[in-house]
């Protein structure tokens, strides 16, 4: 489990480093979802305005450069108005911080009848239709080496924006407006423009659906509808194979079973 620092455990310097951007912090408060941060807070300032501060040791390369991969996309993301801005982002004391514009609301409710559905939907549209980045993130490919096939990376093969990790918790009902904000982006990849619904598609059914309404959901998107069968297999085989060599065969199987239902 990640450790989490609460503010006041954070060093002095540290915490002026904070204040000189944000100005003084009135109240915190920390947020338990997340697998990636130490730090995670929700800080009120003296102007009346919110930030998310998230954080992690330098000392840890992996996390260290999952929130640097964060960062390289925050601007696109902001700018396709499908993620919060970074207000603040440095380095102090060994960590690595940044200060997100703070989203007012609550995780998407993914369950069948939802209100959130439709502007889930209307986000990952977005994300679909934004041209190709000119960015150096992996090919989502990469991370399935170990149980990849011959001709199979290609098969995975493309140019589009992917999060990757479309769970409810990265999922963010902003309270006013009801638009949908999709929140840590520590794991973006380049791939096809379908992968992100179809893995969403699959958190549709951990919470309620059923194959047969999950599948009718992904059929509004003509990223999935236009989607080579053989690119969509491939992808499901490499994930369950994934997840069997990570919790092993019958661990894997309820979740691997979601996946397989994609094919149907």
């Amino acid at each position: 489990m990640t450790e989490r620092v609460r503010w006041a455990d954070l060093p002095a310097v540290l915490k002026r480093a904070i204040e000189a951007r944000t100005g003084r912090i009135t109240r915190t408060e920390e947020v338990p979802e997340g697998l990636n941060s130490s730090l995670a807070l929700v800080l009120d300032t003296q102007h009346g305005e919110s930030v998310f501060l998230k954080g992690v040791r330098t000392s840890s390369h992996a996390d260290r450069a999952g929130l640097l991969q964060e960062q390289q996309v925050n601007a696109l993301v902001s700018e396709l108005g499908v993620g919060p801005g970074i207000r603040h982002s440095f380095e102090c004391e060994g960590w690595h911080c940044l200060a997100f514009a703070y989203v007012s609301g609550a995780h998407a409710n993914l369950g069948p009848a939802s209100r959130d559905l439709p502007a889930v939907a209307s986000t990952l549209q977005r994300v679909q239709e934004a041209p190709p980045p000119r960015l150096p993130l992996p090919r989502f490919a990469e991370r399935f080496a170990a149980h990849l096939r011959p001709g199979e990376a290609e098969a995975l093969g493309g140019p589009y924006l992917l999060h990757t990790d479309t769970n409810p918790h990265n999922l963010m009902i902003e309270a006013t407006s009801g638009v949908a904000y999709i929140v840590d982006w520590a794991m973006p990849a380049l791939g096809p423009a379908w992968i992100d619904v179809a893995y969403t598609a699959v958190r549709l059914m951990e919470c309620g659906h059923t194959p047969e309404a999950a599948r009718a959901w992904l059929a509004g998107f003509a990223a999935w509808r236009t989607a080579e069968p053989a690119a969509v297999e491939t992808f499901v085989n490499v994930v369950c194979r994934h997840w069997i060599a990570t919790v092993g065969e019958r661990d894997a199987e309820p979740s691997n079973a979601r996946f397989r239902s994609l094919l149907v």
